[in-house]
């Protein structure tokens, strides 16, 4: 691979540049559970998520468990349920710095919760930007080189734009766990990744004018493998290459970019657009707008 000066190759990258529509992203958090809690760092509003009626306010810092009840969800208020009347109930922080908690963890944006056959399943819609927050310091360690983070961004913010509504007859666009991308929320963040987000903002990796689901994996042990030979589905901009991560066991579908290869890559010197360029075949760079 023949090493290009970043500053020598941005005015190429930038020139291939154009806007594309950015949208908020819904994750799944929990699927199907039967209970679960909801919790706001400011006091915030539970609105009906089909009247837009206003059902509760919460309190700061404050636990409130919801389970599903009947065809409903209900909530625990003083040690007592009760029923909310809705099956399909949105957590509102009035202020929009504000944190929502759900699983343990503080998140950004807003929670929507739905019942079905008795089941709860419990969704964080956020912008896209500030869901990639979550995902950069859950994806790769913290500790690695700045344009490995960053590569790691873009290619992220390519695979959730690529792959908006892939869950949708369930609600929800993504799951938080591998298989698709993990996400950690706000409480993954960390100064060091949320940089990486913020210098890369908006930048998605495209194929012929579309967004590519710009698949990664830990490591090859040596060399990356061709999506026509992973999963028997050709994507030209998927071809194998020399992964830069020898003596490295493999980790992952090996296809796309090594995480491991990455870094490796970034420690002599590359940077986030050279490594992405040489990881993904023929590739260009655009950008979403809000």
């Amino acid at each position: 691979m023949k090493k290009v000066l970043l500053n020598l190759i941005s005015v190429f990258i930038f020139s291939l540049i154009f806007t594309l529509p950015s949208y908020a992203i819904r994750v799944g958090l929990e699927i199907d559970v039967k209970q679960s809690y909801l919790g706001s760092s400011t006091p915030s509003v539970i609105i009906d998520g089909q009247t837009k009626n206003k059902l509760y306010k919460i309190q700061k810092m404050k636990s409130y468990p919801i389970k599903a009840h009947k065809n409903n969800i209900a909530i625990k208020i003083n040690n007592k349920w009760y029923d909310l009347g809705s099956n399909f109930i949105i957590l509102k922080p009035e202020d929009k710095s504000a944190f929502v908690a759900a699983k343990n963890k503080w998140y950004r944006g807003e929670l929507i919760v739905y019942a079905y056959n008795k089941k709860l399943t419990v969704i964080n819609r956020l912008p896209m930007e500030e869901y990639l927050l979550g995902v950069v310091p859950s994806e790769m360690p913290v500790s690695w080189n700045i344009e490995a983070l960053k590569a790691q961004a873009i290619a992220a913010r390519s695979y959730a734009t690529a792959n908006m509504n892939k869950r949708g007859s369930r609600g929800y666009d993504l799951v938080d766990t591998p298989l698709d991308q993990a996400y950690g929320g706000a409480s993954a963040e960390t100064k060091k990744t949320n940089l990486a987000v913020i210098e890369t903002k908006g930048i998605v990796l495209t194929y012929k004018g579309k967004v590519i689901p710009a698949y990664y994996h830990a490591s090859s042990g040596g060399r990356t493998v061709s999506s026509g030979a992973a999963w028997a589905t050709d994507m030209p901009y998927l071809k194998s290459v020399k992964a830069f991560d020898d003596g490295i066991r493999k980790n992952g579908h090996g296809v796309g970019m090594s995480q491991h290869g990455a870094n490796n890559l970034a420690n002599k010197g590359y940077g986030a657009f050279d490594i992405l360029k040489y990881f993904y075949n023929n590739i260009s760079f655009s950008k979403i707008s809000n």
